[in-house]
């Protein structure tokens, strides 16, 4: 089953990541950061100019810096799955991404493999993986 354990943290979950996908199309780096474990990790391999980062503070430089190649963003995301253990879970996101560039409209697609941790009730993401499927534009 691709969605299993408590309905609860399920909907806690999916909260989370569409509180992510409205700060990237908000650009607000603060909720955006809040997303994110303190200790966290970021991986996006598709894009080598992005290294990989450890640690929120890094993680939200990171993409205050990034989005500045990304201007009208419109970001959005669903999942595919979430699997909830206790106080961690296993989830797969896909994103859709529209911005323009250059005077061209681009069109992304992706996918999130995730690990969630629940903290003090609350969920983060504690490590995320992009992967692009689909580029247009």
């Amino acid at each position: 089953m691709p969605f299993t354990g408590p309905l609860e943290d399920r909907i806690a979950i999916r909260e989370l990541i569409d509180t992510y996908a409205d700060a990237v199309t908000q650009r607000d780096p603060e909720t955006w950061g809040a997303t994110w474990a303190e200790d966290a990790h970021w991986t996006m391999p598709d894009y080598p100019e992005f290294p990989a980062q450890t640690g929120r503070e890094n993680i939200v430089k990171l993409w205050t810096e990034a989005m500045g190649h990304y201007p009208g963003i419109i970001f959005e995301a669903y999942c595919g799955s979430i699997e909830v253990d206790g106080d961690t879970a296993k989830v797969r996101a896909y994103t859709s991404e529209v911005y323009d560039q250059d005077g061209v409209t681009k069109r992304d697609r992706g996918e999130y493999d995730d690990e969630c941790v629940k903290i003090d009730g609350r969920w983060y993401f504690q490590r995320r993986a992009f992967r692009n499927i689909h580029r247009q534009g």
